[in-house]
């Protein structure tokens, strides 16, 4: 029993002068102290970024390097053969979604599963709306949200593309605004009403 009372008036003594000797952070001092880790962070992320960064580069080159090169064609390529000059917009920096101008038309209702619709692209100018060439379709699904407002007679609102292939399943006559994700994927698409069809 004396082990354990001379053990707890060790402690009782030791936890005592620590009390006397520890004095409390001033609060600048916690303010510099956290400032401290916030910048030891930050320079722990921006090492890691710039290494990833770099440990990319040599990747992608590595396998460039790599690829074999492509024979050349014995045959002129048709224009049938060639593929579409369109390229799916890709979002700016810090931007969710990136845009395409152009006619959607042609709409045919799949297997229940998707909407096929075909887009010929076009350029917005002082309010009008001129072609520019490019024709491509895309796959949507049926859920796909479109805002709308001449389509629909007028009535603004927002409904999904599988109700308009009806609408849309004629020539080109609609155009909207189809926004993209950073995959490629449409997200959305907008009624360009604003603008005056040439």
């Amino acid at each position: 029993m004396d082990d354990e009372t001379d053990l707890e008036g060790r402690l009782a003594d030791l936890a005592a002068s620590g009390r006397r000797h520890a004095a409390p952070q001033t609060a600048e001092q916690v303010r510099v102290r956290g400032d401290r880790r916030r910048r030891r962070k930050r320079a722990a992320r921006a090492t890691g970024g710039v290494v990833m960064a770099a440990a990319l580069a040599m990747g992608i080159l590595s396998v460039a390097r790599l690829a074999p090169e492509a024979a050349p064609s014995a045959t002129k390529p048709t224009a049938a053969a060639s593929a579409s000059p369109f390229v799916a917009p890709t979002p700016a920096p810090g931007e969710e979604y990136a845009s395409e101008l152009g006619f959607v038309y042609d709409a045919v209702a799949g297997d229940g599963n998707t909407v096929r619709v075909t887009v010929a692209q076009a350029r917005a100018g002082k309010g009008t709306v001129t072609r520019t060439g490019v024709v491509h379709k895309i796959t949507l699904r049926p859920e796909t949200p479109v805002e709308v407002k001449n389509v629909t007679a007028g009535e603004a609102g927002d409904i999904r593309i599988d109700a308009l292939v009806g609408r849309l399943s004629a020539g080109p006559q609609w155009v909207f605004a189809i926004d993209y994700d950073g995959e490629g994927r449409v997200q959305s698409l907008r009624e360009a009403y604003w603008l005056t069809v040439k």
